[in-house]
C-alpha cells in the first residue's frame, strides 16, 4: 500500500536551517509529482512547494519563495524540502502529499521555530 513517511522536523531558531524528507513506497514515484503542505494550529493546510515527477519544475507559495528549496531523487523515493532563513510563522506540520485520484498524505513531523 501506498506509504509517505516524513522525517526531520524538530525545533529550529529563528533565521536557522531545517530539511525534511519524505521515503516513498507501494507505487511508482517518478511518475507523480509530489508536494509539501503544511498545517499551522488553528489555520488549514496550505501548499508549501511543489516538483513534478522529473523534478524539471518547482512551484513555491508566496511566503516560502526565496527561503525553501524542493527536491527529489526518484532513484531513492525521496522527496525533501531544504528550509532556510526559517521565521517563527513557519511553525507547522509538514505533510507530504501526492494525488493519484485520491490524495495520499505522511503522518507529519513538527517543524518548531523559536529561539
Amino acid at each position: 500500500q501506498v506509504q509517505l513517511v516524513e522525517s526531520g522536523g524538530g525545533l529550529v531558531q529563528p533565521g536557522g536551517s531545517l530539511r525534511l524528507s519524505c521515503a516513498a513506497s507501494g507505487f511508482t514515484f517518478s511518475r507523480y509529482g509530489m508536494s509539501w503542505y503544511r498545517q499551522a494550529p488553528g489555520k488549514e493546510r496550505e501548499l508549501v512547494a511543489t516538483i513534478t515527477s522529473t523534478g524539471d519544475s518547482t512551484a513555491y507559495a508566496d511566503s516560502v519563495k526565496g527561503r525553501f528549496t524542493i527536491s527529489r531523487d526518484n532513484a531513492k523515493n525521496t522527496v525533501s524540502l531544504q528550509m532556510n532563513s526559517v521565521k517563527p510563522e513557519d511553525t507547522a506540520v509538514f505533510y507530504c502529499h501526492f494525488w493519484n485520484g485520491p490524495s495520499y498524505w505522511g503522518q507529519g513531523t513538527q517543524v518548531t521555530v523559536s529561539s
